[in-house]
C-alpha cells in the first residue's frame, strides 16, 4: 500500500509521515527531498532559477516514479501537489493507495509558517503575520477542493504528531 499525505505546508506532513512509516514499517519518501536530491538544489534555489512550471515538472515526474514503485510507502507530498494538473487524480486512481488530508486551520498554519517563511518559497516576501495570513487563507480556499478529496480526513490543530499517527492508523484497518 501507498499512503498519501497531503495537506497545506506546515500541516505536519513530513513529520507525521516519518513517524507513520517508522510505526508501519513502511519506507517514508518526502516529495520535496526526492526532487532536491534529483537536482542538488534546494526547492528555493529550483524555484528561484527555474521558476514554479520546472518544479511542478520536476514534482509529476518523481510522483510518476513514486507510483510505479512496489515498495510499500509513506509519501508526503507537496503542499501544491494534488492541485496541479491531474496528479491527485492519477494517485486516487491507482489500486492500494490511500490519501490523507492533514487539514489545519488558517491560525495554526500562520503561527507555525511565521517563523520558518524564510525557507519557503511560496511565502518568504511575506512581510507581517497579517500578509501571512491573508495569503494561506486564500491559499486553503483554492486548494481545498482538492485536499478534500482525500479518503481519509485528519483535523490536526489540536493534536500532538503521536496523536495524528495513532488516528490514522486507527482509520487504515
Amino acid at each position: 500500500m501507498k499512503i498519501f499525505l497531503t495537506g497545506y505546508m506546515g500541516s505536519g506532513k513530513s513529520v507525521v509521515g516519518r513517524e507513520l512509516a517508522k510505526i508501519l514499517k513502511y519506507k517514508y519518501v518526502d516529495l520535496d527531498d526526492q526532487i532536491e536530491l534529483m537536482q542538488g538544489k534546494k526547492i528555493n534555489t529550483i524555484f528561484e532559477e527555474r521558476g514554479e512550471l520546472y518544479f511542478r515538472k520536476l514534482e509529476r515526474q518523481i510522483l510518476e516514479d513514486i507510483l510505479a514503485q512496489k515498495d510499500k510507502m509513506v509519501i508526503s507530498l507537496g503542499g501544491g501537489t494534488p492541485c496541479y494538473g491531474d496528479n491527485f487524480e492519477i494517485i486516487n486512481k491507482q489500486e492500494n493507495t490511500k490519501t490523507i488530508y492533514l487539514s489545519a486551520s488558517v491560525a495554526v498554519l500562520t503561527e507555525r509558517l511565521f517563523h520558518e517563511k524564510l525557507q519557503r518559497p511560496v511565502i518568504s516576501h511575506l512581510e507581517t503575520r497579517e500578509a501571512l495570513e491573508e495569503f494561506i487563507r486564500k491559499h486553503l480556499f483554492e486548494r481545498a477542493f482538492y485536499y478534500n478529496q482525500s479518503e481519509i480526513i485528519i483535523k490536526v490543530d489540536e493534536l500532538r504528531v503521536a496523536e495524528v499517527v495513532t488516528k490514522i492508523t486507527e482509520k487504515l484497518k
